[in-house]
C-alpha cells in the first residue's frame, strides 16, 4: 500500500495534506494587534476569522487587516487559516478574490462555515481555483469545511468526499445547536436535562447520569473524515472560565478520534495541546509495540503477545499513528 493511504477493504483513499493540528487558535480579523500575538502562540494553526466574530459594519476592515497580516505577520512553522464568510454572505466572494489577489501565498487554509451539502463546496472550490489560476498562485489553498446544522450533519457524507481541497470537518456546535432547536444556549459541553435516571427501587433514592448530547454528531463528523482521509477538529467550548471543562471536552474529542480542537482564548491552548499530544508513556509503549511486531514478523508470525495483551496488524497502525504524531510535534517545536 502507498504511503500516505488508508486501506479501507480494496478501495485506498489518500490522506489529505499533513499538519499538525492540536490546537486551532481563532481571532477576530478586527483585532489586528493580536493576530501577532497569536503569531507566537503554541497553537498548531492560527485562524483569523472574518465570519461570526466581525460585525456586518465591519467587514471590510477586517478582510483588509487579514489580507495585511498575511502579508506582514512572521507565523513561522504554523498552519495559518482564514475562516471566510459564509456561500450565503454577499462578503464571501470578496474575501476569497481579496485575499488570493493580495494577501501572497501565505494563506494555507480557508476554513468555511455552514456547509450545507457538496454544491456548496463545489462553488467554493470553483471560485478559488478562477482566482489562483488568474494570479498563477504556486500553494494550493486547502478547504476546512464546518459542519454546523441539520443540513450538513445529514449531507456530510457527500460533502466529507466533494473535493480534492478538503483537509478538514469542524464540529460547529453552537449553531448545530440552534440548528437541531435544542434547549440550551451554551456554547459546547454537557447539558443537564440529558441523562438517564436509574430504574426505581423501592424507596432508595435514585441516581442520575448526565450524558453527551454531542456524542452522535462527534462521533459522524469523526468516520466521514476519517473514511475521507480528512481531519476531525471539534469546535469551540465557550466558557473560558471553565478549563477543567475544555479539558474534558479536550479528552472526549481525543478518545473518539478528533485530531485537535478550537480555542477561542490564548488561556485553551496549552491544554489543548497537552491533551492532543501523545504522552511519553504512550510513545515509548508503541514503539514497544512496533518492534514486537517486526520481531514477530521476522518469525513469519502475523501476531504476538506483549504484555499479555494480543498483537497485530492493527496494533501496528495504532502505533504508528501516535509515534508520527509524537515525530511531527517534535518537528514543529
Amino acid at each position: 500500500m502507498a504511503q500516505g493511504t488508508i486501506r479501507t477493504s480494496f478501495t485506498q483513499v489518500p490522506e489529505c495534506t499533513a499538519r499538525l493540528d492540536r490546537c486551532e487558535l481563532y481571532v477576530p480579523g478586527t483585532q489586528s494587534k493580536i493576530i501577532p500575538k497569536a503569531a507566537k502562540s503554541a497553537a498548531d494553526v492560527i485562524v483569523m476569522d472574518l465570519e461570526d466574530s466581525v460585525a456586518g459594519h465591519e467587514k471590510e476592515t477586517a478582510r483588509k487587516n487579514v489580507i495585511k497580516a498575511l502579508q506582514e505577520v512572521d507565523f513561522g512553522k504554523k498552519t495559518v487559516a482564514v475562516r471566510i464568510n459564509g456561500l450565503y454572505s454577499h462578503h464571501m466572494y470578496r474575501d476569497v478574490v481579496d485575499i488570493i489577489e493580495q494577501a501572497g501565498e501565505r494563506c494555507d487554509m480557508f476554513i468555511i462555515p455552514m456547509v450545507g451539502n457538496a454544491k456548496d463546496v463545489y462553488m467554493a472550490d470553483s471560485l478559488t481555483t478562477q482566482v489562483e489560476t488568474m494570479v498563477g498562485r504556486k500553494k494550493r489553498i486547502g478547504f476546512g469545511l464546518i459542519i454546523e446544522a441539520t443540513l450538513g450533519m445529514m449531507n456530510i457524507n457527500e460533502i466529507a468526499a466533494s473535493s480534492k481541497r478538503l483537509e478538514s470537518l469542524h464540529f460547529g456546535v453552537a449553531d448545530y445547536a440552534a440548528s437541531t432547536k435544542s434547549r440550551t444556549t451554551n456554547i459546547g459541553g454537557p447539558n443537564k436535562l440529558y441523562g438517564v435516571l436509574t430504574d426505581k427501587d423501592g424507596d432508595k433514592s435514585r441516581d442520575f447520569f448526565w450524558g453527551d448530547p454531542w456524542h452522535y454528531a462527534m462521533s459522524r463528523i469523526v468516520v466521514a473524515a476519517r473514511a475521507n482521509g480528512l481531519r476531525p477538529v471539534d469546535g469551540p467550548f465557550g466558557d473560558i472560565a471553565d478549563p477543567d471543562g475544555y479539558r474534558a471536552q479536550c479528552q472526549r474529542g481525543a478518545a473518539l478520534g478528533f485530531e485537535g480542537k478550537w480555542a477561542i482564548h490564548p488561556s485553551q491552548v496549552a491544554i489543548a495541546n497537552e491533551v492532543f499530544s501523545p504522552s511519553e508513556a504512550e510513545v515509548t509503549q508503541a514503539k514497544r509495540v512496533l518492534k514486537a511486531m517486526e520481531d514477530a514478523q521476522a518469525q513469519g508470525l502475523g501476531a504476538v503477545s506483549l504484555d499479555g495483551k494480543l498483537v497485530d496488524i492493527a496494533s501496528i497502525k495504532q502505533a504508528e499513528a501516535i509515534v508520527h504524531k509524537s515525530e511531527a510535534i517534535e518537528a514543529g517545536a
